[in-house]
């Protein structure tokens, strides 16, 4: 299932590149930048250590895999 980047929320498990590969991670927190784009702060599982994240980008107009 594909969401758009504006509709990502807190909790969402998306398929994205994190850590020089495609999987599935937790998005911990949404920002929205205002520079067109929006950042994610995400995890590879979903309870992992804050240290363990990393921040990914995307156009608010991009669609993003939802991992089921």
């Amino acid at each position: 299932m594909k969401i758009q980047a504006l509709n990502i929320q807190i909790g969402n498990r998306i398929m994205a590149y994190c850590n020089h590969r495609r999987q599935a991670c937790t998005v911990k927190q949404v920002i929205n930048s205002g520079l067109g784009s929006i950042e994610l702060t995400v995890c590879p599982s979903e309870h992992a250590r804050i240290s363990l994240s990393r921040v990914i980008r995307f156009h608010p107009d991009a669609t993003v895999d939802l991992a089921s």
